[in-house]
């Protein structure tokens, strides 16, 4: 499990950086200031886990778990929740998707939630 962990830390990591720039210099001028930060927040948040990510790949080779890799699905589940509900929105300008972002939000606080019990239980 490792290995997808790892992998999808890059492809977060990668994507979010080019989500980042596209929004910086491509979206500056088509979005409103309030939809450009939310895109922002967005590519903020991706980052952010796939820093996690790369965490749990890390722990997972030292302290492989049914938690760990809970962890990691639910951060995986985050970035598409959260992160790609804010894109959409943000794109589209279909509000009705902000209805999405919440169970990204959870999802995230899970993923601390079951990291945090797993480092709880080591030994």
């Amino acid at each position: 499990m490792a290995r997808l962990w790892l992998l999808l830390s890059a492809f977060a990591g990668f994507s979010g950086v080019g989500l980042g720039a596209f929004a910086a210099h491509g979206l500056k001028n088509t979005l409103s200031a309030e939809y450009l930060a939310v895109f922002q927040t967005g590519t903020h948040y991706q980052l952010i886990h796939a820093l996690a990510l790369f965490g749990v790949a890390l722990l997972a080779l030292q302290a492989p778990g049914r938690l760990v890799n809970l962890a990691g699905g639910l951060f995986a589940l985050g970035i598409a929740l959260f992160c790609g509900s804010l894109y959409l929105l943000t794109l589209s300008g279909i509000g009705m998707l902000g209805i999405i972002t919440p169970f990204g939000g959870l999802a995230f606080l899970a993923g601390w939630f079951c990291l945090g019990l797993a480092a709880w239980r080591l030994s």
